[in-house]
């Protein structure tokens, strides 16, 4: 292990210790009490929005849908694939556990999100709406520096999650299947980024709402065969998940094994990177959309976390374990990782299954690069001006290519950290402003009921007319 590798793992155990996961599940588990479990309550309700047609008088500047899907874009993918391929190979497969209950407290945490997103969003020079934790955090806690804080972090950790960790998966991916130098996928995916940066919001929502449903369901096709294929070892493997939460997970081929405290780092940490919840970037795609109260699109926001971590990593999980190659080792002897090891999965069962995972990883990392570049963006923009956007757009396409020739390992040490240090303010201001989530979702409910009263009377007048 290099001497770099090795600080970035100090600083990364350090981030992602005890406070900082101690954080987010008080914040999730306060806001899940506070709210009376409203992830549960309104899950249904919540998809039906998401998918249904909008008022478009609403302000905003996209639609629920195209939000849903820009979130979606930059944590749908990489961080359902590679990430929890990576989680799996560190921390064993009881990690997928400790994501499903970052899941289930992070769903309250991104409606809160999405509630103070609309809430405290305001409309900038170019007329687009802008929102996000550092504008929720300067107005309703009036703690400038936080804020500030949390925009600095925001802009560095759009570089290294939502963008090197991209290219970097791709290119390994293209390595592992064809062969293909990392130096020229770099290339090909930075000029392919440069192009997309420049559309702006509306452009990134259109691209978004055809790339990733196309995208998760040619994915989530493959990943649900192969489940079907293995289904008679699917309660063994389930039963092994729980097992190894508690209990770490025993060394085992190129696997070097695992603790319980390992199995929670892991879980929790690429449970946040996959969902986003608590982390902070989601809320700014959230503050883009056309909605008419707060709740309403924060509810839309909370349906991706059921969708990434709830369908979309489980089955990536299920697919590793099902197939045993956790512990295979690759080519150099080194134990398979990341989006090789999900290829080595797909292979076992599915005759040129790699194909499916590069096929649909490529599309992935490409629109949660550009989801994240946005995110990214508004941060920059919150702290220099709308002037500093296309600065920022020029340095984010370049180091594109950086990130698809750098180890594996190094990236994904530098994007936890940038992560970690990312969620604290936006955390910390969640906590301060639960009592404002709690008002609005008061609101929010006495709407829905009179709503359902109105369409109830629309229904008994029409038949009675008939």
């Amino acid at each position: 292990m290099s001497n770099t590798q090795a600080v970035l793992d100090k600083i990364n155990n350090i981030v992602w210790g005890p406070p900082l996961l101690v954080l987010l599940v008080t914040v999730g588990l306060y806001l899940t009490i506070r709210l009376k479990g409203v992830q549960f309550r309104y899950l249904w309700y919540a998809h039906k929005l998401a998918f249904s047609r909008q008022d478009d008088n609403a302000q905003g500047d996209i639609s629920h849908f195209q939000a849903l899907m820009t979130s979606l874009a930059a944590t749908i993918g990489i961080g359902s694939i590679t990430g929890v391929a990576t989680a799996i190979a560190t921390g064993g497969v009881g990690a997928l556990f400790w994501m499903w209950i970052a899941a289930g407290l992070g769903m309250a945490t991104k409606y809160a999100e999405g509630v103070l997103a609309i809430k405290y969003r305001i409309v900038d020079e170019k007329n687009e709406m802008c929102g996000g934790p550092m504008y929720y955090i300067e107005k309703g806690t009036k703690q400038k520096w936080l804020a500030v804080l949390f925009a600095l972090f925001g802009g560095i950790t759009a570089i290294g999650t939502g963008n090197m960790i991209q290219s970097n998966s791709v290119a390994l991916a293209m390595q592992d299947l064809a062969h293909f130098n990392p130096v020229y996928t770099g290339l090909i995916f930075m000029v392919l980024t440069g192009i997309a940066l420049f559309g702006g919001i509306k452009s990134i929502g259109k691209v978004s709402g055809i790339l990733v449903p196309t995208m998760a369901a040619f994915y989530i096709l493959g990943g649900i065969a192969i489940v079907l294929v293995r289904a008679e070892f699917v309660p063994q493997a389930f039963a092994q998940i729980f097992k190894s939460a508690f209990t770490g997970q025993a060394a085992a081929g190129g696997f070097i094994g695992a603790t319980v405290m390992q199995a929670i780092q892991m879980g929790v940490s690429r449970g946040v990177f996959s969902s986003e919840a608590g982390l902070g970037s989601s809320p700014i795609a959230a503050a883009a959309a056309k909605t008419d109260t707060p709740s309403r699109q924060a509810l839309v926001s909370m349906c991706s976390v059921f969708i990434t971590t709830g369908i979309v990593c489980t089955i990536t999980a299920l697919v590793v374990t099902l197939t045993g190659v956790l512990g295979t080792t690759g080519v150099g002897g080194e134990a398979l990782d990341g989006s090789a090891l999900v290829l080595r999965a797909f292979n076992e069962v599915i005759p040129g299954g790699s194909l499916i995972v590069t096929i649909a990883l490529i599309p992935f990392a490409f629109s949660t690069t550009i989801g994240w570049a946005y995110y990214g963006e508004k941060c920059i923009e919150y702290l220099f001006g709308c002037k500093s956007t296309k600065y920022y757009r020029i340095i984010y396409t370049l180091l594109v290519f950086p990130g698809a020739i750098l180890s594996l390992k190094m990236i994904w040490s530098i994007a936890n950290i940038l992560n970690g240090l990312m969620a604290f303010p936006n955390l910390i201001g969640l906590f301060c402003l639960g009592g404002v989530v709690a008002a609005e979702t008061k609101s929010f409910k006495h709407l829905v009921r009179r709503e359902q009263r109105e369409k109830k009377a629309r229904k008994k007048k029409a038949l009675s007319i008939s």
